[in-house]
């Protein structure tokens, strides 16, 4: 059985229709021989767009992210990979009144495709957190949970136990960031997983696999 392995494409919540890592069905990640950069000129375009927008200071990675989420799902896994930011950005655009939804559509000579409203709300993080809990050697267990919002921890790791390799520092939880104008810090780490532990009899014997994940998805599995 093969089973689609997760990428964090700036691409509803982490499980979500674009939580695809693990999921049995869809297959290996087609990978193109010798792709370029971009495919065709409105690609680019795109790209300048959505760095414009990051600089005007718009919107953050985090609401980037969650605007992609939130697209239909049959629209999701038709569209190409910027045919995902250009929907994520113009979605942002109208949210914030940048610009208006009849705009678009007039551009586009049609309907302009924009995601469904964001229905999601930040998680209750009251304060920054610097110092890691957790260190290299420890046994973590990942939060089971679903929140309506985004979040990075992807669905098939949350209940699952792993160990943790590697402590990278604080960094802004994308939860928080995607559902609010706050940031909270909160400590990384890279944990291992054995791919039994993930898949059950699904999983290659002897394999591992290692997510990233912020301290505010893991406790204490000792």
């Amino acid at each position: 059985m093969q089973y689609r392995r997760h990428t964090c494409q700036a691409g509803a919540r982490m499980d979500g229709i674009h939580d695809l890592g693990g999921i049995a069905g869809f297959g290996p990640v087609e990978i193109e021989a010798g792709e370029p950069v971009f495919h065709d000129d409105w690609e680019r375009r795109v790209l300048r767009v959505a760095v414009a927008a990051v600089m005007a200071q718009l919107y953050n990675g985090g609401r980037f992210r969650h605007s992609i989420e939130r697209m239909d799902p049959a629209h999701y896994l038709t569209a190409s990979y910027y045919e995902h930011w250009l929907t994520g950005i113009a979605t942002l655009l109208v949210e914030l009144g940048v610009a208006t939804a009849e705009e678009l559509d007039e551009c586009a000579g049609g309907v302009f495709p924009r995601s469904r409203p964001d229905r999601g709300s930040a998680p209750t993080v009251e304060h920054d957190r610097t110092e890691a809990k957790f260190a290299i050697g420890d046994r973590v267990r990942v939060r089971e949970w679903h929140p309506p919002g985004h979040t990075r921890a992807p669905r098939y790791v949350q209940g699952k136990r792993g160990v943790v390799v590697r402590c990278d520092g604080a960094f802004s939880i994308p939860d928080v960031e995607a559902h609010s104008d706050h940031r909270r810090l909160d400590p990384t780490y890279s944990v291992r997983f054995d791919a039994a532990q993930l898949w059950g009899d699904g999983g290659e014997p002897g394999a591992v696999v290692h997510v990233d994940l912020w301290e505010h998805y893991l406790e204490d599995d000792a």
